[in-house]
């Protein structure tokens, strides 16, 4: 009897735990926002299944799968429910991940910001998926550009940010298998990943033709945990492949199997920084200037300076080949024997044969 009761008692608290995962699907195409979520009855948009995740305040992970398609953001999603721990997360996926087999680049869900512009810092801007809770995956979705929000009206510069999280204390933002692709003259990508507070972990992501990939931003100078950019892809970004601050920890900034390849300026740091970062087993190849201060790079001699920067393992010259057959799993990623690829920087985690 007392086994029957505690086998009882398990299952029930296994029961409880199963309750509490919230999982909600989005489909553009056969969705309905008056629909329940689950997978037989998805939700039409990003911004209802936000809703929902708002004002469920059972504990516990949430997982919301997006569908490949096109999910068009007309409002800025954002989280604002507060109760997720490093094990119960809040994660924002793609239905069909990069490391699964039947995967394609054309599986990806596509995310487009056509968020209408607000007053923001020194411009206008145009925030798509808005975070601001701790403990957050987003994984395996590609973002593009914005229309129009590069072009510059007066001295207001017009900015898209696909990910953005304001709160100065908040910790654990993890991006990874993602792609932002950008084009500067039609669909202008201005920063793929901006994020104040701690934490911000940038992995396994390709950002292309943007103008800068991601800034790890302010915080309020407490404690939290350190940030990490790994095994990412930056080709083509026209201002700078990495943006750091004088609130990005240098001693403990994880920084390494990178590629920053034909890009304006490998690395800004904030005006006034005086941190000091190390990166290790990467490749920075065809670049204009190696660092860079606040606006813009350095002139003269400076514009090479690496006393900020300890290479270990770095490779600074050379160039790499992108894949632009579509129809190829690594498209948009390194073509097959470029230079670089022993990095193993990109969307795949697992080895394909």
């Amino acid at each position: 009897m007392i086994k029957k009761h505690i086998l009882g008692l398990l299952m029930c608290a296994m029961s409880s735990m199963l309750v509490r995962a919230e999982q909600l699907y989005v489909n553009p195409q056969t969705g309905n926002d008056a629909n329940s979520g689950i997978k037989a009855q998805p939700l039409k948009t990003l911004f209802e299944a936000a809703k929902r995740v708002n004002l469920n305040k059972e504990p516990g992970t949430t997982t919301i799968i997006l569908s490949k398609g096109v999910h068009l953001l007309t409002q800025t999603v954002v989280f604002t429910n507060n109760k997720y721990t490093l094990e119960n997360r809040l994660v924002v996926r793609a239905d069909i991940m990069p490391d699964d087999t039947d995967w394609t680049p054309q599986k990806m869900p596509v995310v487009v910001t056509a968020v209408p512009l607000v007053a923001g810092v020194g411009g206008e801007e145009a925030k798509g998926i808005q975070p601001e809770v701790n403990h957050v995956t987003i994984e395996g979705l590609r973002f593009t550009g914005s229309p129009d929000y590069a072009y510059i009206d007066g001295n207001n510069l017009r900015r898209s940010y696909p990910i953005w999280r304001d709160g100065k204390s908040l910790d654990d933002l993890l991006v990874t298998q993602c792609l932002f692709a950008g084009n500067v003259d039609v669909l202008p990508l201005h920063v793929g990943v901006i994020a104040n507070g701690y934490g911000l972990v940038i992995d396994h992501c390709v950002f292309f033709n943007c103008k800068n990939p991601v800034v790890f931003w302010k915080n309020d100078g407490g404690m939290g945990s350190l940030s990490a950019m790994r095994y990412s892809m930056v080709y083509g970004c026209y201002f700078s492949g990495v943006w750091t601050t004088q609130s990005t920890n240098g001693d403990g900034f994880d920084f390494h199997h990178n590629i920053i390849a034909n890009s304006s300026t490998v690395w800004i740091r904030e005006k006034g920084s005086t941190r000091r970062y190390k990166a290790s087993d990467c490749l920075f190849a065809d670049y204009t200037n190696l660092a860079g201060y606040g606006s813009g790079p350095l002139s003269g001699s400076d514009a090479t300076a690496t006393d900020f920067l300890e290479l270990k393992n770095v490779q600074t010259t050379g160039t790499v080949n992108i894949e632009k057959d579509q129809a190829k799993r690594n498209y948009l990623q390194l073509a097959e024997g470029s230079m670089g690829s022993d990095i193993k920087a990109g969307l795949f985690k697992k080895k394909h044969n």
